[in-house]
């Protein structure tokens, strides 16, 4: 992903840890040098009564065996041993799970380094974090990054707490910084749950795109996302009828689950004429070249990329106020929120953005200034500001 992206400078660099627990050389099969020292022969057990999945070289010799558990979002805290293999495909022992196998590839890989040198690991996974959130090596800092909502419904503050995030917020404070997507979810956090530790807003940007202005059909609303329950495209069918305004045109744009229940409801209302269920988006900057508003009514975000994408694209956006995201990004102008899930307003503020030449003229405007302020540049700036900060400061574990 980050080579096709053009987000890696030198992808040869780039490093697996299953691709480097295979012995380097060919010839000999079984575990790598690294994997097999830190095997412990005490856990040579066999898996019977377990279900493993057995990992295999090109020449289908295997090198290691994980153990499975199905279902389980806590996969990654088991202790069941990973076993290793040498070059006679025997086990010749195992770690302790995969706790043990990351920490054993990652003291791999910083053993490299000098002993004065300062490591920055930057984790973008919640179980990864949990595993390392005790290594305790004094050169390493951590700054684990976060991409998603950690709030169930209704997604206000206050409201419980995602059960897979909270063991994670009890380890927050160990690592040597937070990386958080958006200004309010950095705040919502560091109230509720008093941490004490480095909690920086590092935001994910969209590349730069070139649009086309001259593309823009008058009236054209778009709704571009999965056709999913939290995405709510219910909401933006109802309160484009209820807007009614003449010669406008909904497309909607996505594939999902809920795509019969959306054309029963287009038809129920008498409106495939104007509505369109528009199937997956293969380009969506053209579908954006061409929208006049975009509308969104999902019931919460990460952050909201598809908002900067709108409006890199000069379409001004109609949405509800919910976390996270939507309205950090709208904070400097460029479209109009409402309340959360009130369909009357967001009808009304749709009428108001299609039939106020003044307004669409000025939210126009506003669209290029607000997407420079969430750019690549400035993203990689506060990335950058968060790893100074943290090589200033001891480890914190």
């Amino acid at each position: 992903t980050f080579e096709r992206r053009e987000a890696i400078a030198d992808p040869a660099r780039m490093r697996n840890l299953f691709d480097e627990a295979v012995a380097t050389d060919a010839a000999a099969g079984g575990a790598a040098a690294w994997l097999r020292e830190a095997a412990d022969p005490a856990l040579s057990a066999g898996m019977s009564g377990r279900e493993y999945r057995v990992l295999r070289d090109p020449q289908e010799r295997p090198y290691a065996a994980l153990p499975v558990t199905p279902g389980n979002p806590d996969w990654h805290l088991t202790e069941e041993p990973v076993f290793i293999y040498d070059e006679t495909a025997q086990v010749i022992g195992g770690v302790a799970g995969f706790r043990a196998l990351y920490r054993a590839w990652l003291g791999h890989i910083t053993g490299a380094f000098a002993e004065d040198r300062s490591i920055v690991v930057i984790c973008e996974s919640r179980q990864l974090g949990e595993l390392i959130a005790d290594w305790d090596d004094p050169r390493v800092r951590i700054i684990h990054t976060v991409h998603t909502m950690h709030l169930e419904a209704p997604y206000t503050p206050d409201a419980s707490v995602n059960a897979l995030w909270t063991r994670w917020f009890a380890l927050a404070d160990r690592f040597d910084a937070v990386a958080w997507p958006t200004k309010t979810q950095r705040d919502d956090v560091v109230s509720r749950f008093d941490l004490a530790g480095r909690n920086n807003v590092v935001p994910n940007a969209v590349r730069s795109a070139p649009s086309n202005p001259g593309q823009k059909e008058p009236g054209l609303v778009v709704v571009l996302g999965r056709l999913a329950p939290g995405k709510r495209i219910d909401h933006s069918i109802r309160a484009f009828l209820a807007a009614d305004v003449d010669d406008s045109r909904l497309e909607i744009w996505g594939a999902g689950a809920e795509r019969e229940k959306l054309q029963a409801l287009i038809d129920e209302h008498g409106a495939a004429s104007r509505i369109m269920l528009a199937g997956y988006a293969e380009d969506p900057a053209r579908v954006l070249d061409r929208a006049s508003v975009v509308l969104t009514t999902t019931a919460f975000e990460g952050q909201g990329l598809s908002v900067i994408e709108a409006l890199q694209h000069r379409a001004p956006v109609v949405a509800y106020d919910v976390r996270y995201g939507i309205s950090d990004m709208l904070s400097g102008g460029g479209g109009v929120l409402v309340p959360d899930g009130n369909e009357p307003a967001l009808a009304d503020a749709l009428r108001q953005v299609l039939t106020d030449a003044e307004l669409y003229r000025r939210l126009v405007e506003e669209t290029s200034v607000t997407a420079s302020e969430w750019s690549t540049e400035r993203a990689i700036a506060a990335l950058a500001a968060t790893v100074s900060d943290v090589l200033a400061a001891p480890a914190r574990r």
